[in-house]
């Protein structure tokens, strides 16, 4: 039974496709509330708080991927929120300035 090289490259590519199709399945995708994480920070940012921080939790039991992710949602949840609530804020006083005067 001699094995000609190309079927030896044809075994060992085989052999290496096998190898790499299990490691692969035991790779877990990413959190999908990570992904709505940082969507939401942008779209409606206390969303993207909560998102990030069930994310995280989701993340660390089950070991899925996308920490970075649920940690920028996170935190782009609140820069908007706070600058979102810092605006109606300048324009309740602008409005009280304008009408006091």
């Amino acid at each position: 039974m001699d094995a000609s090289p190309l079927e030896g490259g044809e075994m060992a590519a085989q052999a290496s496709d096998g190898a790499v199709g299990q490691a692969g399945g035991a790779v877990r995708g990413t959190n999908v509330m990570a992904i709505l994480s940082l969507i939401f920070a942008f779209i409606f940012a206390p969303l993207g708080i909560v998102f990030g921080v069930v994310a995280k939790r989701q993340i660390q039991q089950t070991g899925e991927q996308g920490s970075g992710l649920a940690k920028a949602g996170f935190w782009l949840g609140i820069v908007f929120t706070v600058i979102t609530v810092l605006w109606f804020v300048l324009i309740a006083v602008v409005a009280v300035a304008s009408n006091g005067s």
